[in-house]
């Protein structure tokens, strides 16, 4: 039985069997040919894509129907007879093709080269040329189509193979790329391009296998390194894309790795790996409730996603603890607070912004509960994981200047005035400002051992009791180093006495001024006559038989 031998051929055939169906073609002169209705049916196939091929079987069908013809193998003759004209029609879209791709219109050469597999669907150079527009497109995954094509057509085609392992590679799939390449070198040992694209496929593997290494062992820039140079061989490996993708959020570095993420869901909005980047940069930027949704929208695409999985349970879970944390503090149970504060920080270590504001939470829990040094340890904790949150320094400050380190006070209100020139913040910062001023010169409050709200009363009492316990009379026995160092509290005791009776250099002092614009020298100040004038002059007072 006689057999078409080309989709051309199909395509006339069918066309000469449909338009002579009031006098089809048999074998016997009676009944329709078994082998019509297997034509038939294949031509229907091919005519569903190949409108072109239906247009020239009209002209042969034609022409057959007006020779009269009703034998099988004259049909297939007068077939056959048109494929010089189809094979030239199909060089001279290529041709075509050739020069818009020269030209670079790729679209347009992809246009013609279409036209010419139309016309000869059994040519492999033509897919191959497709293949090749394709890839100067972009569209690696049509072009891998192509090329696949045209060496099924043509297992000898070189070029072939050669797009076909560069597709394979541009895609990340770089064993296949190897295996394309070496089937070069099989046909063309000494082909340059397949020796340098195996290298490459190499070289792709190695990355991929340094940067497995590496994720694991949390060296996630190591990792962006070996993604960005597999990359430069593989652009359109989304595998790739979003591994580097997530290895950004995991370094904080959010709007890259939205962009990355954005570029692959733009391309497809179902990928599941990029909704799940996506969700992961607003998890971490604490849009707790937005990464949610990304989440579940990844396991929706991806029910198995198992990282997608875990993200979504612990943002849930982080969620849940900071509410009741801060609940517990607003009602005032500080104890509860802290402890739910805790057990959130211990939910993800990964998630750095929202364990920072945890830290500064349990922070504020720690200084209403009086621990200040751990309220301090904890507002660091949180400035480490965040230098730019301004809450924390201000929490830390406060409990700096609640402890009398000022001069740490001072530093963080400097770096928060530096971010935030606001007027509380100046305020904030001259307050602590005139507190270090004030805790560098002697402290008269407490050379009097008297509080800072002591009346006039307490403070004459305290001078009194100060002044005789120091005086150099009552120690004339003892050594002379002693007799020196309670010379020189006595001398002190003598001038706190004098500031601190006087409201308005006691104003002065506790507002942190400079006690010397009002002609005090304490340099030249005589303890003695202080003394004699409060004890009522020479003979007010003896320390003999005492």
């Amino acid at each position: 039985m006689l057999q078409p031998s080309s989709c051309s051929e199909v395509a006339m055939v069918h066309g000469c069997l449909v338009l002579q169906s009031e006098n089809p073609i048999t074998t016997s002169g009676t009944n329709p040919s078994p082998w019509h209705e297997l034509v038939k049916q294949s031509l229907l196939r091919e005519l569903r894509e190949r409108s072109t091929a239906w247009h020239r079987c009209i002209f042969y069908t034609v022409l057959v129907h007006q020779l009269g013809s009703t034998q099988e193998e004259h049909v297939l003759s007068v077939c056959r007879s048109g494929q010089f004209h189809f094979k030239k029609e199909a060089e001279s879209f290529k041709e075509q093709g050739n020069a818009y791709y020269a030209k670079k219109d790729y679209n347009e050469a992809y246009n013609y080269y279409t036209k010419a597999i139309d016309a000869c669907p059994n040519n492999a150079s033509y897919y191959g040329n497709r293949a090749a527009t394709l890839m100067m497109l972009g569209k690696f995954r049509e072009a891998l189509g192509d090329a696949q094509q045209s060496v099924r057509l043509d297992d000898t085609f070189v070029r072939g193979h050669l797009r076909e392992g560069k597709c394979h590679l541009s895609l990340g799939n770089a064993m296949a790329a190897s295996r394309c390449f070496q089937r070069v070198l099989e046909l063309d040992h000494t082909n340059p391009q397949a020796q340098q694209e195996l290298k490459n496929a190499s070289a792709v593997l190695e990355y991929e296998r340094i940067a497995e290494i590496d994720f694991e062992k949390r060296d996630f820039r190591k990792v962006v390194f070996c993604m960005d140079r597999a990359l430069e061989f593989a652009p359109a490996c989304h595998r790739f894309k979003i591994l580097k993708a997530e290895c950004l959020a995991l370094l904080g570095r959010y709007p890259e790795a939205q962009s990355v993420a954005s570029d692959i869901l733009r391309m497809d909005s179902t990928n599941a790996d990029a909704l799940y980047v996506r969700g992961l940069c607003l998890y971490y930027e604490d849009c707790i409730e937005k990464a949610v949704q990304f989440f579940i929208q990844a396991l929706r695409m991806a029910p198995d996603h198992e990282k997608a999985c875990l993200a979504c349970r612990n943002a849930k879970a982080l969620k849940a603890k900071k509410e009741d944390g801060n609940k517990a503090f607003k009602d005032g149970n500080y104890k509860l607070a802290y402890e739910l504060y805790t057990e959130a920080l211990g939910i993800d270590p990964n998630n750095i912004k929202t364990n920072a504001k945890l830290y500064c939470n349990r922070g504020t829990v720690n200084s209403k509960l009086r621990k200040l040094e751990e309220a301090i340890d904890d507002c660091t904790n949180a400035i480490k994981l965040d230098d730019t949150y301004i809450k924390a320094y201000l929490r830390r400050a406060q409990c700096y200047m609640d402890t009398e380190q000022y001069e740490d006070a001072v530093r963080d209100y400097e770096k928060v005035y530096q971010t935030e020139k606001t007027k509380e913040h100046k305020q904030f910062l001259k307050n602590a400002q005139v507190e270090l001023k004030k805790s560098k010169r002697k402290d008269y409050y407490k050379i009097l051992g008297v509080d800072k709200n002591a009346s006039e009363d307490e403070i004459k009492k305290a001078y009194r009791k100060r002044a005789l316990m120091h005086h150099p009379d009552r120690h004339s026995g003892a050594s002379a180093e002693i007799q020196k160092e309670e010379e020189k509290k006595f001398k002190e005791v003598g001038e706190a006495f004098t500031i601190l009776s006087d409201p308005k250099k006691k104003a002065r002092y506790d507002s942190g001024q400079d006690l010397e614009e009002d002609g005090m020298n304490m340099a030249d100040f005589d303890a003695n006559n202080i003394f004699k004038a409060f004890f009522g002059g020479p003979g007010g007072f003896s320390f003999e038989g005492r």
